[in-house]
Formats: structure tokens, sequence, C-alpha cells
């Protein structure tokens, strides 16, 4: 009887309103419905209040499920993220709405020679390189000059990544960070609010449902500083350029007995953010810093590894750049600091250290993305980092027994020597037995696979192959050396290992494998952050001599610790340079071949 009456209301509402409709639209303007300069605009999707009550009413006395309102999503959206999309605003179109980002495929010597030469001419940002292919953004309209300067193999060996550079800028944006348009009411409430991080509920912590600014990170540390005094200290490493605090933030357990000899505790250092663009660094720093605070006292690992081990985080070696890709180039690489040139600012910090610094391979352009700087340790922020480390070693503070550096992207494990394939560091065999391990814990952890190989291959191309072999990877040790098509000294990773006499000393190239590349998705902030902290587990187990495998005995994780083998002398100083020691071998095939340049 109910459905009865209400489908006789129905009737009643198709004779009346329509009739109604009509009349009042001359009278009145006509309702706004969204128009082709809406991005709200769906063809055939909005419904009129009366039309809604009418399906309402249909789907109830028929038992119809009640159909899945679709929502707008621009060409090229991305389906991972949650909610609708949101078209980018007219000034970040305008700014990159007509680039694209293009992985041209390398084969041999010459092809990355040519490649590496014209992206020098046309001032081409280079994203990633490994040994198989270059990663390149440009204008659209720039593409037919750098096919023409290419050889007529790269002219069809190119796929574009990302074809809307703009949305994918817009979409890396927390949904707060732009004014938002206005959202097509919800049939059922009619509601209009708009759906910001604030409103999200989630188990994780909210801090990591997307990327945050420099405004909330600082403020973010300070309270777990004050919520966990017991194990938690939070510092800084000195000012950046512009005047900003570098953070610094250290977690361990020490021991309260005044009567104990005071002895240098061994540290693992942590940074990110040294590139401005790489916020997925940042954030994966935070992840970790985090995990590691809440897990104490309940992960019995965890809490065996912070009374034996101090972990100090630099998540944000870059504040200033960091800030300007939030306010201004979403894409900035390097940091804001002045250059010869006025119009060109700004300093790679992980080309200006002093081990093996090559800066006379960018020395005359300032615009190269991979600036090195006048001189050795000219970035104002790579100086502060590398005296405070100084500082901590000299003071009897610190033993820095690890270090790990993060960056993107290509999913990688590197380890020295970034400088110079033909040096071999010392303690070769235990670097990559802890870089495959490392690779390991984070496969099992989410399933990810991460390569292991040497910095300074990291960026190379297979070379000296017979012209009927270009498309066919060389066997191992065959043909001629493998020339850096870009120079890889001055590196971090290099100094903390020589320098400092860090034993383990690797960077963590982390997600994805060029699909979004530095612009990846917040869905990737976790398990990205997963996957790190699986990682510095079984490094910290690793440094326990457990080799990864950590075996506690009964719940508070107790027993005693397994003593590693003492350091031979040539492992523990390994260099006996005197700083800076700029001389370097000629390297093969006459140089190196910049693409940043």
């Amino acid at each position: 009887m109910t459905r009865f009456l209400l489908l006789c209301c129905l009737v009643l509402l198709v004779s009346i309103l329509p009739a109604h409709s009509s009349a009042s639209s001359s009278r009145h303007h006509a309702p706004r419905f969204p128009t082709s300069n809406n991005p709200l605009r769906i063809s055939g999707t909005y419904r009129r209040p009366w039309t809604r009550l009418r399906d309402s009413v249909i789907e109830y006395v028929f038992g119809i499920p009640p159909k899945e309102q679709p929502v707008y999503r621009p060409e090229g959206a991305r389906k991972a993220n949650a909610g609708p999309a949101r078209a980018p605003p007219s000034n970040l179109r305008a700014r990159y709405g007509g680039d694209v980002v293009l992985r041209f495929n390398i084969s041999n010597y010459d092809e990355a020679k040519s490649l590496a030469e014209a992206t020098d001419v046309l001032f081409l940002d280079v994203w990633e390189f490994n040994d198989e292919w270059v990663d390149i953004r440009l204008s659209k309209d720039v593409l037919p000059s750098l096919l023409g300067l290419l050889p007529i193999s790269l002219h069809n060996s190119h796929t574009p990544l990302m074809h809307d550079l703009a949305l994918a800028i817009y979409e890396s944006y927390p949904s707060s960070s732009f004014p938002a348009p206005l959202p097509i009411p919800n049939s059922q409430t009619g509601s209009s609010h708009s759906f910001t991080p604030a409103l999200r509920t989630s188990t994780h912590n909210l801090f990591f449902q997307d990327f945050q600014p420099l405004s909330v990170i600082w403020p973010w540390l300070r309270l777990l500083s004050s919520l966990f005094p017991t194990h938690v200290q939070l510092s800084s490493v000195g000012l950046s350029y512009e005047g900003r605090e570098i953070p610094c933030i250290r977690l361990g357990v020490h021991p309260t007995n005044s009567q104990l000899p005071s002895s240098p505790r061994d540290t693992i250092l942590i940074t990110g953010g040294s590139h401005a663009r790489e916020w997925i660094s940042v954030s994966t720093a935070n992840y970790v810093l985090y995990t590691l605070i809440t897990s104490y006292g309940k992960d019995p690992v965890i809490t065996k590894l912070l009374s034996n081990f101090d972990f100090v985080f630099v998540p944000i070696l870059n504040p200033d750049g960091y800030e300007y890709t939030w306010g201004g180039d979403r894409l900035w690489r390097k940091n804001r600091q002045q250059t010869s040139v006025r119009f060109c600012r700004g300093i790679d910090l992980d080309r200006s250290w002093s081990f093996e610094w090559d800066g006379e391979a960018s020395a005359g352009n300032p615009c190269s993305e991979s600036f090195a700087g006048e001189s050795a340790f000219d970035a104002i922020e790579s100086t502060r980092l590398a005296d405070w480390a100084r500082n901590e070693t000299f003071s009897g503070t610190s033993n820095f027994v690890a270090f790990l550096d993060l960056h993107s992207y290509s999913q990688q494990v590197l380890y020295p020597f970034s400088y110079n394939c033909a040096a071999k560091p010392p303690g070769l065999e235990n670097l990559e037995e802890l870089a495959i391990g490392l690779a390991k814990a984070i496969r099992l952890e989410t399933g990810e696979f991460y390569s292991i190989t040497s910095a300074c291959r990291g960026g190379v191309v297979p070379s000296g192959l017979p012209k009927d072999q270009t498309k066919k990877k060389p066997k191992s040790g065959a043909g001629r050396s493998m020339p850096a098509m870009e120079s890889g000294g001055g590196s971090a990773l290099d100094w903390f290992y020589a320098r400092q006499n860090v034993r383990y000393a690797y960077q963590l190239k982390l997600r994805d494998q060029g699909s979004y590349g530095f612009l990846l998705p917040r869905e990737h902030i976790i398990p990205t952050g997963r996957e790190v902290f699986a990682a510095v587990k079984y490094l910290g187990d690793f440094l326990m001599g457990n080799k990864g495998i950590e075996n506690t005995h009964g719940k508070d994780g107790g027993g005693e610790r397994k003593q590693e083998r003492p350091l031979k002398a040539e492992e523990r100083a390994p260099f006996t340079f005197n700083e800076p020691d700029l001389e370097k071998e000629s390297p093969p095939f006459g140089g190196r071949f910049d693409l940043r340049r």
C-alpha cells in the first residue's frame, strides 16, 4: 500500500513540476547549469531536485539499487587518487600546460653522447636516468628541435610519461592548497561541503595522508619532541641561505647512570630533502622517525635499537628550495642561493661536497640543474651539515656507523663511489652484502623491487658495442668502460664514506620508476615509508650483528648484543687524501656527459 501511494505521488509530481518549471523560466533567469567553462560540467549527469526525488522513489518502489554517480575527472587524471579530481588553476596550466616528460631509450654510447649534447644546448630539465633510459622534461614546442639534434635511431625511441604535467603537479599538492571549485551537491543530502584532509579518517596518522609544507613540519617535529622527551631531542644543524633553520631530530635512549664513562654513541644518520622537488624523501624521513618514536617500548626490536644506537634525522636539508616548491616552482631542484648570474639561482647540494668535487663541469653555467658552485662547499646547507657532522665526531658525541641519503626516483640502493666507477671502495663486499639485505627487506615489506648498484653506475649507458648489437645489453665485463652521463663528484654519499669514515653509506632512490617521477601521488607516502622503515630496521639489526634477523629473548627484547668483529684499519680510515683533493684520473672517452647542465 505504501509503495502504491508513493507511485501516485510520483505521477502527480511528474505532471505538475515540469509545467511549473517551464512557467517559472519565463519569469526568471534560467537556472545556472554547468557550462563548458565550468570544470564541474558533466554531460548528461546533472539532475534537478525533482528529478532526484523521482529517481529515489522509483528506486525505493521497485527495489532498484541506486546508480553510482559519475564524477568529473579530466583526461589523464590518476584513478588512484581518492575523491573527485580537481582541475588545475590557470597559473599552473599557464606555466606547465605545454610541457611533457619523455623517456628516451638509450642503447649505445653515440646515442648517449648526442642526447647529452642536445640537452646541454637546449637547457632541458633531465629528471632521471640509468643504464637504459633518460627522462627529460621539455616543452612540446621544443621537441622538434631536440629530435633535429639527435640521431635517427632516437627519433622513435621515446615514449611520453606524463601527458598533462600541470594536472600531475596540481594533484601532488594537498587538496587545501588551492581553492577548490564548487562541488556538485550530494544527491542524498544536498551538502556542498568541500572534502579536505582535516575531514578524512584513517587508521594511519593524518600527517601522512598528504605531503606537508615546511610550516606544518616544524610544529609537528616540536610536538613530537615535547610528547616523547625521554628519547626524542629536536635541534638544528644551522641556518640555510635564506635564514631558515635546518631541522635535526635525534632519537635514542641514553644510560642514566652517571658513574658510567661517557663514550661516543654509535649513530645512524638519515637525511632527506636535498633536492627540493623530491617531496617523497621528506615525507619518508618523517615517516621513519615517527614510526621509530612511537614503536619504542612496544616493539622489542625497536626498543633495543634505540638503546644501542642514536638515530639522527635531517628530513629537510634544503628548506629554502622545499619552501619554494610550495609557493613558486614545484619542480625546483637546487637551493635558493644567489649565483654569479642574477637570474639563475641555486646550487645542487648533492654536488657541492668537497670529496672529489667536480664543479668545473658546470662552473660556466649556473643555470644548470646540477651546478656545483664556484668551489667545494659553496652551498650553504651542505657546509652546515658537514660542519655539524665534524663537530659531532670531534666532540665525542657521535660515532657515525651508517648513513642513508634519501632521494627519488628510480628505486635503487646505491653505494660508493659516485665520482668514478674505476675507484673501488674498501669494504666493497660488506657494502654489497648490506645493500642486498636492504633491498630484500623492502621487497618483503611491499613487494617493490629496488636494484642494487654503485652510485657511479646509477646514471650510465652501455658503450662500445658493435652497430649490430646496439639493441642488446652487453655481457658482464664486455665492451668498453661505462661513461657517466653527468659528473658524480662532490656527493654527500662519497664525503661521508671517505671523509667521515662511515662504514655503511648508501643513497636510496625511492619510488617510483618513472610513471609519476617527482610528482608521486599521496597514496604512495605510507607504502614508501613502510619500505624504508623495513630497510632501516634491517640496517639496525645488521649493525647489531644479527645480519638483519633479530632474535630477541623474552618480551622485553633482552639478550646479549652480539659483537661485530673489530674493524680493520683500512676499513675504519680507508682514505688519506688531503682535503680538498680535486685531482682525478682522466675519465674514459675524454669526459663525462652532464645531462643537467
